[in-house]
């Protein structure tokens, strides 16, 4: 009677946990949180974009964004075709975590105040990042 208890609750096992487990999610499909920055020599105005959320973006494994110049790219386009501003340096920052992503801007905008000397703008709330071509 045991043997057979024992045989039931194996089987039983079997055909529950491979249903239950979950697969290992492949790290570089998940979403990633970007943040651009554009400033330009010739002016004292900087942009930042908002913390925006893209899902189709990708970290490789050596921890870098991919396509990050595409990124960049994006942010200098809006900002030359809506604002008529040539001529800037656009960065992005990304992180997979929100919070950690809002710290780090944080800490750039408190650098650019401390002189007091530049402007800080956001950018339009209709810049959104797009999904980047993976080369």
């Amino acid at each position: 009677m045991r043997s057979i208890k024992s045989v039931c609750l194996l089987l039983l096992a079997s055909v529950l946990i491979p249903v239950g487990a979950k697969e290992p999610k492949d790290k570089n499909k998940y979403g990633v949180y970007i943040a651009g920055v554009s400033a330009s020599f010739k002016d004292s105005l900087v942009f930042f974009t908002d913390i925006q959320y893209v899902d189709s973006a990708a970290i490789n494994k050596k921890g870098l964004l991919e396509s990050r110049a595409q990124y960049s790219m994006q942010l200098n386009d809006f900002l030359e075709q809506q604002e008529n501003l040539k001529h800037r340096t656009s960065m992005v920052f990304y992180n997979r975590k929100k919070k950690n992503l809002e710290k780090e801007v944080n800490k750039i905008r408190q650098k650019y105040q401390k002189g007091g000397k530049l402007v800080l703008k956001d950018v339009n709330s209709n810049f959104k990042f797009k999904k980047a071509e993976v080369y």
